[in-house]
């Protein structure tokens, strides 16, 4: 049902930018040219009025759907649960430098190396975010 109504609500927002950019900007007759436009087909003032009535249209039907995908997805979201949670499972667990015992028995500070003399420490893991569930 979501898929239905989204691919309405993309060929109504494509209709209803074909039709603003249609309309000349003062108001009136279509944007195609400065002498009528449509010449015999349609008048100048006929023409403006079927372009204001179709984005007329097309915009109600816009926001109707628009209104419709948004109770959609919140009713969706009650089941599924937040994307966040979804996000901090799919996490991999944090990496940190193994614990070597120092001159003083503590365990605290990390192995240092040679080759690791010109890196810059690292002092604390990085911060995490909490997620309520």
């Amino acid at each position: 049902m979501e898929h239905v109504v989204l691919v309405i609500h993309l060929i109504l927002t494509l209709a209803l930018i074909i039709l603003i950019l249609l309309q000349r900007s003062e108001g009136g007759g279509l944007g195609l040219g400065t002498g009528g436009g449509l010449g015999s087909f349609a008048s100048a003032q006929s023409t403006a009025n079927a372009l204001t009535k179709a984005t007329t249209f097309v915009a109600v039907g816009f926001f109707t759907t628009s209104i419709i995908l948004a109770i959609l997805a919140s009713q969706g979201s009650a089941t599924q649960g937040s994307i966040l949670d979804a996000v901090a499972e799919d996490a991999p667990p944090a990496i940190t430098a193994p614990a070597v015992p120092v001159e003083g028995g503590s365990t605290d500070a990390p192995a240092e190396t040679p080759a690791d003399a010109n890196a810059t420490p690292q002092t604390s893991e990085p911060p995490t975010v909490p997620i309520a569930k």
